[in-house]
């Protein structure tokens, strides 16, 4: 939504700044709840059996989120918001395709200022917003449309600051409303079947998770007026850490009940590698002139964090946006009786996986995992997996969605607390200051204030 201006850039990124201002606030709401608040851990809200939806940027995410909470029963677009108008006319297009008109007949439309969105809070009240803005906004979005009383959705990751999401833990206990991360990979077919697992014991206890978001995305470099290169590109030049950690460790971190009931994030090491790709890039295909020549690229190309639980157990997390190499998110878990990952998706148990391998020096992969999947697939992806189909990311999106307006229809927990949000994305400004401090550990926040002890872990949802 907002277009970032690298001096505004500098001001709310300088790690100084971070350092000073972080750990006064994290302390004192270590222990501070605010007054008349509830905690959210196990929070379910009362039934909305009919969801008016708002919208706020619609561009490429929140397009498709929008397209198909359209399409659910029970649903109704109420407001969508864009600086752009040619975006919120055309994502009005989209709601018709899918759904009768007297659904959704009266669609308020906003778009121009940067701070429009606040308009549309109040004049619409809407019960929930979904968020798919820059980085920067999520979390005054986020925060203020649940003190106008609406349930915020918001795109990865939650905030870009620990002040920030120790305002969303403070501000959704406070008016009792929800705020979910949209972290749609928990939803993929092997991130269900791999819970599943982990759930029924098949390798055995836990000890070490592996997580990445190893993608090539050089390319949005080419979105220079609009788009996420826009932006995001300063943030790969001005911050220094793994600043994209939520798509490989939500899973990893449900897989192993982290923020739930048995176990918690403790510390954080890490580790960058110099910056070179982006800066190589763009003098092969930009004027020396051009703005992105200009930029002092600070982002090591590859970050390694490592992070250590309270039990004692690792979880080792990866983020490369620059480096010419396949995708993967790594999606590793390991136990005590076997182990699972994925890019390509492959299973090792002692004692082999039966019918299949003979032991565990050999992985099942390719064709003969259908005997794994057979007995495996997560029941809420067999029931949800043709609803979904044609949602994006393989039918993840689709299925998230779902899932978020069945447990507001029915008055159910979400899938995802705010706490577990703001873990896993506390990871980019952690990493940011363990690298500034030459790898020395950083300590997690406890935003639960030792709750999550009493936080009842996802179980296997039918």
């Amino acid at each position: 939504m907002k277009s970032i201006n690298r001096r505004n850039f500098l001001r709310k990124t300088s790690l100084s700044a971070a350092a000073i201002s972080l750990l006064p606030r994290t302390l004192k709401a270590a222990t501070l709840r605010p007054s008349q608040s509830l905690y959210m851990g196990n929070f379910a809200a009362p039934k909305l059996e009919n969801i008016k939806a708002a919208f706020i940027g619609v561009g490429a995410r929140g397009g498709t989120h929008l397209k198909f909470f359209a399409a659910l029963e029970g649903t109704e677009v109420v407001a969508i918001c864009d600086l752009y108008e040619d975006l919120v006319k055309e994502k009005v297009g989209w709601v018709r395709e899918v759904a009768s008109e007297e659904r959704h007949k009266d669609i308020a439309q906003y778009w121009g200022e940067e701070d429009k969105w606040r308009t549309m809070l109040k004049e619409v009240k809407p019960d929930v917003v979904f968020i798919a803005t820059n980085w920067f906004n999520h979390a005054p979005m986020a925060i203020e449309s649940m003190k106008q009383g609406a349930h915020a959705f918001v795109e990865v990751p939650i905030a870009v600051t620990l002040d920030e999401m120790w305002d969303i833990v403070d501000t959704s206990e406070r008016t009792q409303k929800h705020c979910m991360m949209m972290e749609n990979v928990n939803y993929g077919r092997d991130e269900l079947m791999f819970l599943n697992m982990c759930r029924q014991g098949a390798i055995g206890e836990i000890m070490h998770g592996e997580a990445a978001y190893i993608h090539e995305l050089r390319f949005q470099m080419e979105e220079q007026e609009r788009g996420t290169g826009s932006w995001r590109t300063y943030h790969y030049a001005k911050r220094n850490g793994n600043l994209y950690p939520t798509h490989g460790l939500g899973p990893v971190a449900q897989y192993m009940n982290l923020g739930r009931t048995e176990d918690n994030f403790a510390s954080l090491v890490s580790f960058s590698t110099p910056a070179l790709g982006r800066e190589a890039y763009a003098k092969k295909n930009y004027p020396q002139d051009h703005k992105w020549n200009k930029l002092d690229y600070q982002g090591g190309d590859l970050n390694t964090s490592i992070i250590k639980t309270k039990l004692g157990k690792t979880v080792m997390v990866q983020w490369d946006e620059t480096s010419p190499r396949p995708y993967s998110r790594l999606n590793l878990i390991q136990g005590t009786k076997g182990t699972l990952t994925g890019f390509p998706t492959r299973v090792a148990l002692e004692g082999g996986v039966e019918g299949v391998t003979k032991d565990h020096h050999s992985w099942a992969q390719d064709e003969q995992l259908a005997a794994v999947y057979e007995k495996y697939d997560h029941p809420l992806y067999k029931r949800l997996n043709q609803k979904a189909k044609g949602s994006g990311h393989g039918g993840m999106d689709g299925i998230m969605v779902y899932r978020i307006v069945e447990c507001l229809q029915k008055g159910l927990p979400l899938d995802q607390n705010v706490y577990e949000g703001c873990y896993w994305s506390a990871v980019a400004p952690l990493s940011e200051r363990s690298v500034a401090s030459g790898g020395s550990p950083q300590p997690f926040p406890d935003f639960t204030r030792g709750n999550w002890k009493t936080t009842e872990p996802l179980h296997i949802i039918a």
